[in-house]
């Protein structure tokens, strides 16, 4: 089954238009999820909006979105007012200008999409501005109105296709020197950067996505399939960090221990590109079945 596009639209330049769709580019819906459960009867527990003042639970059709006005009460608005904020980048995606992708800072990158052309009429202008903006190195700003926000996109070639970025607003990042300022400046030997340069030497290689598995991850699932085969869990004690009081002599060692794991790490690669992911059929229990009121089996701890 193909992946269902996220938005779909039109790419224009000038009076050049063409139809596209646009895909995420990352997922985490392979990441492992938890639901909540009551502790007596093993039920699955649902949540519910209740009143702020009574505690009534409020149905949904009941429910209605608000502006809070700061003690003078709420401007309601409804979904069909909601919807009537009609902008032109709903279904456009216009191209306004073009930068050099290194003008764009990555403090305002946010999110990674693909874009590609949806039938045979538009796939020739697709192509146009592709190889247009690859020929000079450009990279495309535009408009795109995703979840129901106007957002800044970037747009660049990628292999056939392109790849659309959101970008955040000036007024989204927060000014660097209201973390950065206060912290002092420090001189520094050139005895201390040359030893910090000689590890960074050792450690230097190439980025492969490959070589990095989420830990975190792997951790959760072994602690779920140990629980399922009754096994008691005993957290492992904490790491203590290496007990050295002179900034000299950590560096030192550093670099004796870089240097000793130098050569371990395989050759350079050239970058990895996406896997494509196999997908299979999800089956599941009949829409129809009637759940049984039972309480579920629990696995001990």
């Amino acid at each position: 089954m193909s992946p269902r596009p996220l938005w779909k639209g039109y790419l224009k330049l000038a009076l050049v238009t063409c139809p596209v769709a646009l895909f995420t580019a990352a997922s985490t819906s392979d990441r492992i999820s938890f639901h909540t459960y009551n502790r007596e009867t093993g039920h699955r527990v649902r949540r519910q909006f209740v009143d702020a003042e009574t505690g009534e639970v409020v149905d949904q059709d009941e429910q209605v979105r608000g502006y809070d006005l700061k003690g003078e009460g709420f401007v309601e608005i409804e979904d069909e007012e909601y919807d009537a904020v009609a902008l032109e980048s709903t279904h456009t995606i216009d191209i306004d200008k073009f930068v050099p992708r290194s003008q764009v800072d990555e403090i305002y990158v946010d999110a990674p999409y693909y874009l590609i052309p949806t039938d045979e009429v538009g796939e020739e202008a697709f192509a146009v501005i592709r190889e247009a903006m690859r020929s000079r190195k450009m990279t495309g700003i535009a408009r795109l109105v995703l979840y129901r926000r106007e957002r800044i996109v970037l747009l660049e070639p990628r292999d056939k296709g392109m790849m659309l970025t959101t970008l955040h607003y000036a007024n989204e990042v927060r000014p660097q020197e209201d973390y950065f300022d206060e912290i002092p400046d420090i001189h520094l030997s050139k005895e201390m950067l040359d030893l910090a340069g000689h590890i960074i030497d050792t450690k230097m290689s190439r980025f492969d996505p490959r070589q990095f598995k989420d830990r975190y991850e792997e951790a959760l699932k072994a602690l779920v399939q140990a629980k399922a085969k009754g096994k008691k869990i005993t957290p492992a004690p904490a790491r203590k960090p290496p007990n050295v009081v002179s900034l000299m002599d950590a560096l030192r060692q550093s670099l004796g221990t870089s240097n000793d794991n130098k050569g371990e790490d395989s050759e350079d690669e050239a970058p990895a590109k996406p896997a494509r992911k196999s997908r299979s059929t999800k089956t599941g229990s009949s829409a129809g079945t009637k759940k049984s009121a039972a309480k579920p089996r629990r696995k001990a701890s």
